[in-house]
């Protein structure tokens, strides 16, 4: 599966979860139709509201009777379009935007004078129906509320049923343990909005959560990639104190990354993590960030499927992809939630938010796709050893089999290629896998009891382990099925 995580396309990934053997697979979701057609307006009534007598600029209304006008009536004076001919009322100037639609064409009058028809202008297609709309809410809204207050003060003096709350009720509102208000209160002052810049002033938003009291936040790796090379970094709490912040290291292939607050304060407090293998499909979820950089923003889902196969990537030239053995939730994940935290219904952080499906075309106004209910997060089982091990050495561990797989979408399997990269040897001399007798053109399909469907399916699985475990290796050579065992390896650093 690929994915993305900040809006850019990725190489191709594996079709399907690795599933337990002799399990029922997790059900998919299905992804929504993209780009639907915005709803039309509806239509705008052809005549203004009738007053007493007859309206000015309109031809004189019949007399009941059929008898002509009175001859000496003064003639009506020039013709005003009706409301609603025309461009829309308050369309916005070609260029402008949606914010055209506050200026509308009312530079002239107040509220309820006469409409003087604009001169027509180009309209930019989604600009002018927004602009439109805005407007039509904004006359909406006024005029209800107009409508609302007269009629308050009209029978103000008749009585009421409805009961005020006193002014103190709102601090005396208890949220109990294990409700998303509660949950949330507890760890939004232990998240942090993390912006990142480059020397030549690129950069991007993301989120990140204290892991220690020494100031320590774990994060993307590419929320950080931008403030790598001499770039600066800051991280801002939710209560406005902002901290310079520095790479302690970063792991492209896991994509994680520890960041350390300069002269952090003395009240920070870690967030709990929780027990990623225990967490079941279902299982309430609660993810924290700031997408399309609105800070501390909340959205709720559950966990719909686990062991999910994701590759993603930044999009840059230079950028490897990274793999994950995924907890999939429909928690609402836009481009700068990555790096906060998902928590379970206690607290508790599951998971590091990374990736996002979306569909091919960037959403309205935007050139970054959006959330269309599957978002991705690193197990913290994984992501608490690769931030233990930058904040150690500042370099990442891997496991290792020592044998390069093709990374296409083959559905059947990783199978070991002919040759490694740059002309190296496809199984390393001296290796894991070429002590437990695997040799190029053996197809890998299965990982202890996961079912492995393509080489990305494989590296994601590995990469939950730690070098030095064991794991059962069952894989094809010439259609015959074998299984063997074997010691995983490490490689130290990203090269």
């Amino acid at each position: 599966m690929s994915t993305e995580n900040e809006g850019n396309e990725v190489p191709p990934a594996p079709s399907a979860p690795p599933v337990p053997v002799a399990s029922p697979a997790s059900p998919q979701d299905s992804a929504p139709e993209g780009n639907e057609p915005t709803a039309p307006l509806p239509p705008v009534p052809q005549d203004a509201p009738a007053t007493a007598g007859n309206q000015p600029g309109r031809p004189d209304t019949p007399h009941p009777s059929g008898s002509a006008p009175d001859g000496s009536w003064p003639p009506p004076p020039p013709a005003t379009p009706p409301y609603g001919e025309g461009p829309f009322y308050g369309a916005a100037p070609a260029g402008t935007g949606a914010a055209g639609g506050f200026g509308g064409a009312g530079g002239a009058g107040g509220w309820g004078a006469s409409y003087q028809q604009p001169a027509p202008k180009p309209r930019s297609g989604r600009g002018g129906l927004v602009a439109a709309v805005l407007v039509a809410a904004l006359v909406a809204g006024g005029l209800g509320g107009g409508l609302g207050y007269t009629l308050a003060k009209n029978n103000d003096s008749n009585g009421s049923t409805t009961v005020s709350a006193s002014d103190g009720s709102a601090s005396q509102v208890r949220r109990a343990p294990g409700t998303i208000a509660n949950v949330a209160a507890k760890a939004l002052p232990s998240t942090v909005t993390i912006e990142a810049q480059s020397t030549n002033g690129e950069g991007g938003t993301g989120t990140g959560f204290v892991f220690d009291t020494q100031g320590h936040i774990v994060t993307n790796n590419h929320v950080v990639a931008d403030a790598l090379d001499g770039g600066k970094l800051t991280a801002t709490f939710p209560n406005g104190r902002k901290y310079d912040a520095e790479v302690v290291g970063h792991a492209q292939g896991y994509d994680v990354a520890v960041i350390k607050l300069k002269n952090p304060p003395s009240d920070l407090k870690p967030l709990a993590l929780g027990d990623s293998d225990k967490v079941a499909v279902g299982d309430e979820t609660i993810a924290i960030g700031a997408p399309f950089g609105l800070s501390n923003t909340v959205t709720t889902g559950i966990i719909s499927a686990k062991n999910r196969p994701v590759a993603s990537s930044d999009g840059s030239s230079s950028s490897k992809a990274s793999y994950m053995s995924a907890l999939q939730t429909d928690a609402s994940i836009n481009p700068g939630n990555s790096g906060g935290p998902l928590l379970n219904a206690s607290g508790a952080v599951i998971g590091i938010n990374s990736a996002i499906q979306s569909t091919s075309s960037g959403g309205f106004g935007s050139g970054q796709s959006g959330s269309i209910g599957l978002g991705f997060a690193i197990p913290i089982d994984q992501a608490k050893y690769v931030a233990q091990q930058l904040i150690k050495s500042g370099k990442p561990v891997y496991a290792k089999i020592g044998a390069s797989v093709s990374l296409e979408d083959s559905a059947n399997g990783a199978k070991i290629t002919d040759q490694g990269a740059a002309g190296s040897a496809a199984v390393e001399s001296g290796g894991p896998a070429d002590k437990a007798g695997l040799k190029p053109g053996d197809v890998i399909t299965k990982l202890d009891d996961m079912v492995i469907d393509s080489g990305p399916t494989l590296i994601g699985e590995i990469w939950t382990h730690k070098p030095g475990d064991k794991v059962t290796i069952t894989y094809s050579r010439g259609g015959q099925e074998h299984t063997t065992e074997l010691t995983l390896g490490a490689r130290i650093g990203d090269s």
